[in-house]
């Protein structure tokens, strides 16, 4: 099946008509307009800045303080993932290498 392509100000227009009904819905509004429900859904997200296939985010996006607890621990989270990525791919690649050796 081909890919439509939707003018920018169609894009505009559904995002409009579908936050202006109260009680509108995206498959509604998808329906009514004849294009498929995630297409709406992922034209929605751009038009709030979120890139298509993102979800809804269930915190707030409240940073913490510099300096607090909550940073120190997310700075110690992210240097032990970042180890544990480069641990992660040195086995890969022995992995690889060991596999090329054994001539079964």
């Amino acid at each position: 099946m081909a890919m439509k392509h939707y003018p920018a100000e169609f894009k505009a227009d559904a995002v409009a008509l579908y936050r202006s009904g109260p009680g509108a819905t995206i498959k509604s509004v998808a329906e009514d307009l004849g294009v498929n429900t995630e297409t709406l859904r992922n034209w929605i997200r751009a038009a709030d800045g979120r890139r298509p296939g993102a979800h809804s985010p269930t915190r707030s996006a409240v940073p913490a303080e510099p300096g607090s607890p909550v940073e120190a621990e997310l700075a110690a989270a992210r240097k032990r993932i970042r180890e544990l990525e480069e641990e992660r791919d040195i086995l890969r690649k022995a992995a690889c290498y060991f596999a090329g050796e054994t001539r079964w």
